[in-house]
């Protein structure tokens, strides 16, 4: 079973297992009680600088993509949740939700993750 990915605002559900979001502001308009997860992991979300430069704009979505992997690899705080989420796949199964804010459901940081995720030895 694969890493899924999810909205914040959509509804959560018995089948997503483990909710960890994966963005490095709160989503907004969305309280906590609705949002149910499990783990914050905002140390694993893009750089303020990059999420910036980047503004969802879905033709730099390429570029993002190689910098995002390269701020996992480099930067030592997303390193390292990046291996806390990695573990937690692993002892999860994939049976884990990455859930973030974006409106923008087929380019942003939790597709990255995902591929990245869904790539490892389990």
């Amino acid at each position: 079973m694969p890493v899924n990915i999810k909205r914040a605002y959509e509804k959560p559900d018995h089948e997503d297992g483990v909710r960890v979001l994966v963005d490095r502001m709160w989503p907004r308009g969305v309280s906590k009680e609705k949002l149910k997860i499990d783990h914050w992991m905002k140390e694993v979300a893009p750089s303020n600088d990059l999420r910036k430069w980047f503004n969802h704009e879905e033709e730099k979505f390429g570029e993002f993509k190689k910098r995002f992997k390269k701020e996992l690899k480099e930067e030592d705080e997303a390193k390292e949740t990046l291996e806390k989420l990695k573990k937690l796949t692993i002892k999860e199964k994939k049976h884990l939700t990455l859930v973030y804010g974006a409106k923008d459901e087929k380019h942003n940081q939790a597709i990255v993750l995902k591929e990245i995720l869904d790539h490892q030895q389990v």
